[in-house]
C-alpha cells in the first residue's frame, strides 16, 4: 500500500478523519474531498499534528458532477476509493428526504461513473447496521435479511450497496466492500481529532460528554421501557480508531487480490450491546465524572437492541476490535475537554 495514493471523501468527519490517520500511518498518500458541510478545516491541523503529514484537500461537493469528473482527470493516478461523504442524521432524514437522496446518492454514482472508467478500482463504502432494522437473531450476521428501511438515511444505505453490488455485477474490473458499522464512538488518544457534531448531538456519547462539560443540563435516555435486562436500548459501540483500522484492512484485501468474490459485506463491531445506562455507568467509572440524567419517552424509530456477530470480519478481514467501551469514553471525554478549552480561547 505504500506509496499508493487514495481518495477518501468525507475524509474531514468523524470517521474519515481517523481512518486519513491510520492510512497515513501505514505510508499511503491521501486525498480528501470534504465540502466542509459537516466538518472544519481545522481537522486538517490535527491530522498533520498526529501523523506529521499533511494529506491533499480538495473542497468539493460531489453532487456536481462535472467537479467529480475534473477531480479524477486531475488525479489519474487514482483508482481507490473510500467513500463516507454522506450526510448521517436519521432525525434530519425523515424531515428532508430529498437532501439525502440528493447528497447521499448522486455523489455515489458519480464517484462510481468515474471509476469504471479505469482498468481496475478499489471502493469501500461506508454503511451502516441500520440495513438490518430490528434483527430476527442477535447477534446480527452478514446474512440477516434487509429489513425496509425506518429512515431516509437508512434507506439510502440500502439503495446506496444495491447501485455498488449492480455496478460490480457488470464490472469485473471494479472490486468494492460495504462495511456496515454499528455505533462508532470515542476518539483518537492524541485528543487532536475526535467526533464534531455541529448543533444537538443526534448521537448518545457526544450528548454524554456535552452533559458532563456542563453544555446541556442533563441527559435524556429514552425509554426504560424495552425487553432488555435494564429496560434501555443496547447498541454494540466501537471505537472509532478500531474502525479506522478495519478501513485500512480492507483496503488491503482488496489491494492483495484476496477478496472472495468483487463485492463483499462485512459487519464492524465489537459482539457486545451495552445498554444505554451500561454506557452511562462506564463514562462515570472511567472519568470520574456523575452525569445527571433522566428518562423519557421512547425515540420514534429506535429499536430495542443491536449488535454484530464480528466472526467474518475477525475471520476473513483478519480484524478484530481491540478497545475497551471505557477507554472509548474515556478518550471522549479528553477530546471534550480540548474542544472545550479552544471554544473558551475563541470568545
Amino acid at each position: 500500500m505504500k506509496n499508493k495514493k487514495v481518495l477518501v471523501t468525507g475524509g474531514l468527519g468523524f470517521i474519515g478523519s481517523h481512518t486519513v490517520v491510520a492510512l497515513q500511518q501505514q505510508g499511503v498518500e491521501v486525498v480528501i474531498i470534504d465540502n466542509l458541510s459537516n466538518s472544519s478545516i481545522d481537522v486538517l491541523g490535527g491530522i498533520t499534528e498526529i501523523t506529521g503529514k499533511t494529506p491533499e484537500f480538495e473542497n468539493i461537493d460531489l453532487r456536481d458532477k462535472s467537479a467529480v469528473k475534473d477531480f479524477f482527470e486531475k488525479y489519474p493516478e487514482i483508482d481507490s476509493v473510500i467513500h463516507f461523504a454522506a450526510s448521517k442524521a436519521v432525525g434530519e432524514s425523515v424531515e428532508k428526504p430529498l437532501l439525502y437522496y440528493e447528497n447521499n446518492i448522486s455523489s455515489l454514482i458519480y464517484l462510481l461513473q468515474e471509476l469504471q472508467k479505469k482498468e481496475h478500482s478499489n471502493f469501500i463504502f461506508s454503511s451502516s447496521c441500520t440495513v438490518y432494522g430490528q434483527a430476527d437473531e442477535l447477534p446480527i450476521t452478514e446474512n440477516a435479511p434487509v429489513k425496509k428501511a425506518e429512515s431516509p438515511y437508512g434507506n439510502t444505505k440500502q439503495i446506496g450497496e444495491e447501485i455498488i453490488q449492480d455496478t460490480c455485477k457488470v464490472n469485473s474490473n471494479m472490486k468494492a466492500i460495504s462495511l456496515r458499522y454499528f455505533n462508532p464512538i470515542g476518539a483518537h488518544a492524541s485528543a487532536e481529532i475526535g467526533e464534531l457534531p455541529l448543533g444537538t448531538p443526534q448521537n448518545l456519547v457526544p450528548f454524554i460528554t456535552q452533559t458532563a462539560i456542563g453544555k446541556r443540563e442533563k441527559l435524556s435516555v429514552f425509554g426504560n421501557d424495552y425487553p432488555t435486562e435494564d429496560g434501555t436500548a443496547i447498541r454494540d459501540y466501537i471505537h472509532v480508531v478500531d474502525l479506522a483500522e478495519a478501513h485500512v484492512t480492507a483496503l488491503q484485501r482488496l489491494m492483495n487480490g484476496k477478496e472472495k468474490s468483487n463485492y463483499e459485506v462485512f459487519n464492524l463491531g465489537t459482539g457486545k450491546g451495552n445498554s444505554v445506562l451500561e454506557v452511562i455507568q462506564s463514562f462515570e467509572k472511567s472519568t470520574g465524572e456523575k452525569l445527571p440524567y433522566e428518562i423519557a419517552p421512547r425515540r420514534e424509530g429506535d429499536i430495542i437492541s443491536a449488535y454484530a456477530d464480528t466472526e467474518k470480519a475477525n475471520k476473513e478481514l483478519g480484524w478484530k476490535a481491540s478497545r475497551s467501551l471505557d477507554e472509548a469514553l474515556k478518550s471522549a471525554w479528553v477530546w471534550q475537554k480540548v474542544v472545550q478549552k479552544k471554544e473558551e480561547e475563541e470568545q
